[in-house]
């Protein structure tokens, strides 16, 4: 009796491994997270409205997820200076002061790559087997994409737009935002016929909204591809004429009263003084909370050029990206956070109260996100336009983004406020901006 005991339950040992064998490998993974508990670090940079809901995401998932995970959150202040703190730490080579997870924007998106210590997006799929990268919209993951390796997913995700006074553009005949430069200008004339004294326009170039522009004529900024596929060292815009051709638009425009000298954004457009603006679509809840029913607020692509123009915008906002620890437990416990935070409830409730693009497909196709673009039509260009912009049109990765950027914008604000020529400007920007590329080349090398 006893050996037939004993055979019977050998036999329905051998049973339960042959019919367990598709779940063999995710139960043992589970268990393996799930074992004991594990602690991981994250960074980020999110303030105001969007940290208090970054603290409540960490809070649920340090509640709800069955693997004994626990995130410890740190604010490390704006993008640059968690930044800062990161090439600090690996400059040091104190790694262990590295954190599991970072929130990283596009400036830092070379330092991550050149730290020695990233985990990336491709790394956590080889080493888990999970490739979640459909789950995402794909110009938001290829954002993140550097040498051709995914670096991070999309948490965070933006596009510029354009912010117009509906109620001001009626009163002047105008039932549609400008669609163009010349637009613009025509624009100016019908207001200063109705006795509107405000701008029409008001921004100046940076590196994210002229590589739009440049991007319209069929253009990069900088080589290679904007350096999304390697390090860019050189002006692809200048040689080309794509520079150039911009400014002398641009001028343009200026000189026929278009657009102001100066940018003019959200708290001259509450005080009626500028008629429309550019800036993020992260904005919108900001915009619509602050203007407070004083007028109609709209929202439309971004700006074109000219009529030859293509329509698009570059993606910007943040990614999540990952730091090698040496922890297998660890590098797991972060990969499950990154989903988390990536995933369709928290994107959905991020976008929601934030006025930021959904990162995932499934979060703006939910009810919720749905329901607030029907009623709040000003959130529906972003995602449209996200959309609708041609995967070549890259955002721009270089070593001395910040330097890079007010180069861009002192250079077209002398050739506004000092008369300078479309020509004699396009030179100097092209000699300033090649001279922080090849510093920064000498710098890294």
């Amino acid at each position: 009796m006893k050996k037939f005991i004993s055979l019977l339950l050998f036999s329905l040992l051998i049973l339960s491994l042959v019919f367990s064998g598709g779940a063999k490998e995710e139960s043992t993974e589970v268990k393996a997270l799930g074992s004991e508990p594990v602690t991981i670090t994250f960074w980020h940079s999110a303030s105001d409205e969007a940290g208090v809901l970054m603290d409540e995401f960490v809070r649920t998932f340090n509640e709800t997820n069955p693997y004994q995970i626990t995130v410890k959150a740190i604010y490390q202040g704006q993008y640059s200076d968690a930044t800062t703190l990161m090439k600090t730490v690996v400059s040091a080579e104190n790694y262990k002061d590295l954190p599991d997870v970072m929130q990283l924007d596009a400036t830092g998106k070379i330092d991550y790559y050149n730290s020695g210590k990233a985990f990336t997006v491709d790394d956590a799929i080889s080493s888990f087997g999970e490739d979640i990268s459909s789950l995402y919209v794909p110009l938001a993951l290829a954002n993140w994409e550097f040498q051709g390796v995914k670096l991070g997913l999309p948490f965070a995700t933006s596009t510029t737009i354009t912010f117009y006074n509906k109620s001001m553009l009626e009163k002047c005949g105008w039932d549609k935002c400008p669609d163009t430069f010349s637009d613009i200008v025509e624009l100016k004339k019908d207001m200063e016929k109705n006795g509107i004294e405000a701008e029409a326009y008001g921004t100046v170039p940076n590196t994210p909204t002229l590589a739009n522009w440049l991007g319209q004529m069929g253009s990069y900024l900088v080589n290679n591809k904007n350096g999304s596929e390697s390090m860019a060292d050189k002006l692809e815009c200048v040689d080309n004429g794509a520079l150039l051709a911009f400014l002398k638009e641009w001028k343009t425009m200026y000189e026929e009263k278009g657009v102001a000298n100066r940018s003019l954004s959200t708290s001259q457009f509450v005080n009626e003084e500028v008629a429309i603006f550019t800036s993020s679509s992260s904005n919108v809840a900001s915009v619509l909370e602050k203007v407070n029913g004083k007028f109609e607020v709209g929202t439309s692509t971004f700006l074109r050029v000219n009529d030859s123009a293509t329509y698009g915008a570059t993606v910007s906002g943040s990614c999540l990206v990952m730091f090698d620890s040496g922890s297998d437990l660890r590098k797991k416990a972060s990969w499950e956070f990154l989903k988390y935070l990536t995933g369709d409830e928290v994107q959905s409730t991020f976008a929601i109260s934030t006025g930021y693009i959904p990162s995932s497909v499934g979060a703006i196709e939910s009810d919720g996100y749905q329901a607030l673009l029907k009623a709040k039509p000003q959130y529906a260009t972003a995602p449209e336009q996200l959309m609708a912009t041609p995967k070549d049109m890259k955002s721009v990765t270089v070593g001395p983004s910040a330097d890079f950027y007010y180069g861009i914008m002192n250079g077209v604000g002398d050739m506004l406020n000092n008369d300078v020529s479309p020509e004699k400007a396009a030179a100097t920007m092209a000699s300033s901006l090649q001279a922080l590329l090849d510093q920064y080349a000498r710098n890294n090398i």
